[in-house]
């Protein structure tokens, strides 16, 4: 396997959930950052306690082609994280999320290969897999999409697939599954279900949960991601997608009573009518990820689920 030292670095949404934590992991290694981000939906202050002058901030919308060109000069790693992640956003708006989530993966995929990048590692999502019945999910199932979302994760993964063979940029991407933990956003429409239902605990409040609330997910916290992507980044790995969870699952009626064991509360939750486009059941098999690049999600959900409560904590009014 390849180090990471002495090369640039760019994250694509960068100012965004998941790009700032890899932001985050790479400037503690000492690494040349520089970050793309148009902030539609990444937010400056995912970024202030990072030391100022230890990356560089590029503001350019990745359907841009042409604005890609400067910030991808003298790239060695790239990671995508910059997307439209919604489903129900992309079920009102789905011309935005092909966009962003198709166009704007290939100009990336050209924006790399134009800088000769040595790998890009890009995020896909579970999504992909559609609410076919078999459980785990592996990457041997073909992909099932369910909204416009998914269909345009599904697309860009067939852009990192053919980009190895026809155009020798070495990609890869990774499916992630139900990705939680701090500085995700709690207060938009389409926020996902942890930092929602942490902040409404925290206020005493009951859950909302959309459905019966036996629906499962395979909730992976956010440091197994961040290492998902930097192991993928200097492995041989190339022109293959592979799930990122933990390879467990649990209801959301379960979240609802660790989160109560971890609040000390006994709230209840409300239920209401399910939504559509939402996957019953999500459950990943890792083996991929475990051959590829040796993937070992360390932390697992509950101890997650600590360590994102006492964030929320902390952000709280004293």
């Amino acid at each position: 396997m390849e180090t990471l030292s002495d090369s640039v670095h760019v994250v694509t949404g960068g100012a965004g959930f998941i790009g700032s934590h890899i932001v985050r992991a790479l400037v503690a290694r000492g690494e040349t950052v520089r970050i793309v981000d148009d902030f539609s939906s990444g937010k400056r202050e995912n970024l202030a306690d990072i030391a100022p002058g230890s990356f560089e901030l590029v503001e350019a919308d990745i359907r841009n082609a042409g604005a890609l060109s400067g910030p991808f000069r003298g790239a060695h790693y790239v990671y995508h994280q910059a997307a439209l992640p919604s489903v129900q956003q992309s079920i009102q708006d789905p011309a935005a999320t092909v966009a962003t989530n198709v166009t704007g993966s290939l100009n990336v995929l050209l924006a790399a290969r134009a800088a000769g990048a040595k790998k890009v590692v890009c995020a896909s999502s579970a999504a992909v897999y559609g609410d076919g019945p078999e459980l785990p999910k592996h990457e041997g199932l073909l992909p099932s999409p369910l909204s416009p979302y998914a269909m345009s994760k599904a697309a860009g993964e067939m852009l990192t697939q053919i980009f190895a063979p026809l155009y020798g940029v070495e990609a890869i991407g990774l499916r992630y599954f139900n990705v939680f933990g701090p500085r995700q956003d709690p207060n938009s429409e389409y926020a996902a279900v942890i930092p929602k239902f942490i902040t409404r605990m925290l206020d005493g409040k009951p859950t909302v949960i959309y459905g019966d609330g036996e629906q499962t997910r395979d909730f992976i916290y956010i440091d197994n991601v961040v290492e998902a992507n930097l192991e993928a980044a200097k492995s041989n790995a190339r022109g293959i997608n592979v799930n990122a969870a933990c390879g467990r699952h649990a209801s959301l009626n379960q979240l609802v009573g660790f989160l109560n064991e971890i609040l000390g509360t006994q709230l209840e939750p409300e239920y209401a009518e399910a939504r559509s486009g939402d996957i019953r059941d999500s459950q990943a098999d890792i083996a991929r990820a475990r051959e590829a690049f040796g993937f070992d999600p360390a932390i697992d959900f509950k101890e997650g689920l600590r360590r994102t409560v006492e964030w929320h904590r902390e952000q709280r009014p004293r």
